[in-house]
């Protein structure tokens, strides 16, 4: 899933580890949620709009990326 952690976490000048302890999840697992590896569980991210005091929405985006097409493809 698409999100604004990094840009947001960025604008407050933290580190992962900070936005980590303040969110009380490891280094690793905001590194895995802002690169979209791992979507975070609801209550995560809503400490996370919490802290940011942005809503949900505004930090993650639900949308599908779009497949690639295949060289070729014309549908």
């Amino acid at each position: 899933m698409k999100n604004s952690i990094r840009a947001l976490r960025a604008e407050k000048g933290w580190s992962q580890a900070v936005l980590a302890d303040r969110l009380d999840v490891s280094r690793q697992s905001v590194n895995a949620i802002e690169t979209g590896k791992y979507d975070p569980s609801l209550p995560l991210a809503f400490a996370i709009a919490r802290l940011f005091e942005r809503r949900i929405e505004d930090i993650f985006d639900d949308e599908p990326e779009p497949c690639p097409r295949e060289p070729g493809d014309q549908s």
